[in-house]
């Protein structure tokens, strides 16, 4: 009788040990887990990367672009100017939206309370200074340049805007070819290879527009 109370006792070690190595087994796979989910966050931009700091900043750049654009479109009936205007307005748009799902996908927030242009040092103070007081942002326009512009119309509203965005465009393109040499991440890349192009192009076109309206 001793002996077979013993048995239990024998045939339950063999499946504490089964336990025990499940529960070893567990804890590596989770973390391996662990690890991977910090490898994989710790790929991802940075809050103060240039990444995150040119999709602010160009998002910003791009909405006053388009705040011109719609005034533009408003008091002017030149079909050229208008249809620039459209342009702008439907690509930066999109643009934005594009930067805005980036910040969204990196968990990071959509402005910096440090101030802007922090991950651009030494852009060389293009533009005037931004109209919220923050450090200045290449090519903006100032509060007094977006209220005559409003204040214009027909030719002289044309003229206005053509010079504006002019220096606007200017301005995007170096941010973006800041960003094109402080990234190696390929969807900024693409993005800011498409504002570079697409916005000289631009400029090239309202340069001759300018030329056109001066010469009448």
């Amino acid at each position: 009788m001793r002996r077979g109370q013993g048995h239990p006792v024998t045939g339950g070690a063999p499946r504490g040990r089964r336990v025990t190595v499940v529960l070893a087994v567990l804890v590596l796979l989770t973390g391996a887990v662990l690890v991977a989910l910090s490898v994989a966050r710790s790929g991802e931009p940075g809050r103060d990367g240039p990444e995150a700091g040119f999709a602010r900043d160009m998002s910003a750049h791009h909405a006053q672009a388009v705040r011109m654009s719609f005034i533009v479109r408003d008091r002017t009936d030149d079909p050229e100017v208008r249809l620039l205007a459209y342009d702008i307005i439907n690509t930066q748009s999109a643009q934005i939206g594009m930067m805005t799902a980036w910040l969204d996908e990196w968990g990071l927030p959509k402005t910096d309370p440090a101030g802007r242009m922090r991950w651009m040092s030494g852009h060389g103070g293009h533009g005037s200074p931004a109209a919220s007081g923050d450090a200045a942002m290449p090519g903006m326009a100032t509060r007094e340049q977006l209220a005559d512009l409003e204040r214009a119309s027909g030719r002289d509203a044309e003229a206005r805007f053509l010079r504006l965005m002019i220096a606007h465009h200017r301005g995007g393109v170096a941010m973006a070819e800041a960003v094109l040499a402080r990234t190696g991440r390929d969807l900024v890349r693409r993005l800011a290879r498409t504002m570079v192009d697409g916005q000289r192009a631009e400029i090239r076109l309202m340069e001759g527009m300018l030329r056109q309206r001066a010469a009448a």
